[in-house]
């Protein structure tokens, strides 16, 4: 049987290994260890804040080490999951289809989509969890015709303890991350290395022949006949420009600012993440309680069950890039105009729930949803496969996305990485 590396075990690497084990012997290689929620007492942590400790945002890895924050050189915070399901363990869950930039380019994932809501239990009757907070605002952004959305969510939400906690790892198992999708393929014979730190793909003579890997204080060197490079947004393309393969400037990051404000009993640190949202066209808003933003940004000063926050995610303009030390990405004029926009609908919203314009305070801008740079086109919809890549190596994460959504894109992702692999099966098994 042949050999299939994929690298990455979050939304495209897992489902990629799912589907491809059994057709390949596939091995998947993750750079992070085994996850573990974040299991510290926040209450404990919101008294500790007091004292000033906390004041970099790269300190949560301290506490925290399945999340990785970097910093641009504008201080715009970059946060990724650095374990077992990559960066679905830090999702709020949310189930949406957000393919309309697939869809013009030509490539229908009509059917990956249903699979995948065949495999995988999602709902959106979470509203007996909603706060009276998060119900008022619901209301409040219908009475002003911005037609909110409660958003479905992957897992089992019966099961879900309001705890708040979804972004930083469920306990109750309330959210489906792409764990489950590894347990599938190892339970088909699927090999997993976790501590593997994928460096570069191993080309000669225009063929992959596997990849080079820093494991603990060694290079080890992974044969393979196919590899599946699903690292993420952050990751993907330096492993491709370490292998000679040059990468477009085109980093889109899907920054998030929340606009909060001071109220008592608001409780929203004590309920699941993002239940509903309002689309725009360049933006989505959501009821999120920023964790970064509470303990590391000075103007969130109230106890966390006072305070009242919605987020706007932004589609940022795709332009940036990463390195092997550096991610740079900066706002444009024209991001920083929509963000401004957000701003001042959240205003009125807050103004409408009976809250003072001078009692709003801002978040820290920090981004999760990096992708674009290695963006398909029109000529690749059959394929999904860049022409720059040798015929074996294929790429299955939101490195592919011509551009950003402002959405989540987990199940977008998968969707993505379910097709490559079937390319893959047809082309190679």
């Amino acid at each position: 049987m042949k050999r299939a590396i994929v690298v990455g075990s979050g939304a495209g690497g897992a489902a990629a290994a799912e589907k491809l084990q059994g057709k390949f012997q596939v091995t998947v290689l993750e750079a992070g260890r085994e996850f573990k929620p974040f299991t510290f007492s926040l209450s404990a942590l919101e008294k500790l804040k007091k004292t000033g400790l906390f004041f970099d945002e790269r300190a949560i890895q301290l506490l925290f080490p399945s999340m990785r924050v970097q910093k641009t050189a504008d201080r715009m915070v970059m946060v990724r999951g650095s374990g077992l399901g990559g960066t679905t363990t830090l999702s709020a869950g949310n189930a949406l289809r957000m393919d309309r930039w697939l869809k013009e380019l030509g490539i229908d994932l009509n059917e990956e989509f249903e699979e995948l809501f065949q495999e995988i239990p999602a709902t959106n009757d979470h509203q007996n969890k909603w706060r009276d907070s998060t119900k008022r605002l619901f209301e409040i952004c219908k009475a002003m015709n911005m037609n909110p959305q409660p958003i479905p969510k992957l897992g089992d939400y019966k099961r879900c303890t309001n705890c708040g906690r979804c972004v930083l790892g469920c306990r109750y198992g309330a959210k489906w991350d792409s764990r489950q999708f590894l347990k599938a393929a190892q339970n088909l014979g699927a090999k997993l290395v976790t501590g593997c730190k994928v460096l570069r793909a191993v080309i000669k003579n225009g063929e992959v022949k596997g990849v080079q890997a820093q494991k603990g204080l060694n290079s080890v060197f992974y044969p393979a006949d196919i590899v599946v490079l699903a690292a993420g947004g952050f990751s993907t393309p330096v492993i491709l420009r370490n292998s000679g393969i040059e990468c477009k400037s085109r980093l889109f990051v899907d920054p998030v600012l929340c606009v909060a404000a001071e109220q008592k009993g608001s409780l929203q640190n004590k309920e699941l993440s993002m239940p509903f949202a309002v689309q725009r066209e360049h933006y989505i808003l959501s009821p999120y309680f920023d964790y970064l933003s509470f303990f590391f940004n000075k103007s969130w000063r109230y106890p966390a069950s006072d305070i009242l926050t919605l987020m706007i995610k932004l589609a940022d303009s795709s332009a940036g890039s990463v390195d092997n030390k550096n991610i740079k990405k900066i706002l444009t004029r024209i991001d920083k105009e929509r963000l401004q926009e957000g701003i001042e609908i959240c205003k009125e919203i807050f103004n409408r729930y009976g809250i003072r314009k001078d009692n709003i305070f801002l978040g820290t801008i920090n981004a999760g949803h990096p992708g674009g740079m290695l963006p398909l086109t029109r000529q690749e919809a059959e394929t999904l496969h860049n022409p720059k890549l040798p015929e074996n190596l294929y790429v299955a994460d939101a490195t592919l996305l011509p551009a950003s959504s402002g959405n989540p894109l987990i199940l977008t992702i998968m969707a993505l990485a379910k097709r490559v692999s079937k390319i893959i099966i047809e082309q190679f098994a």
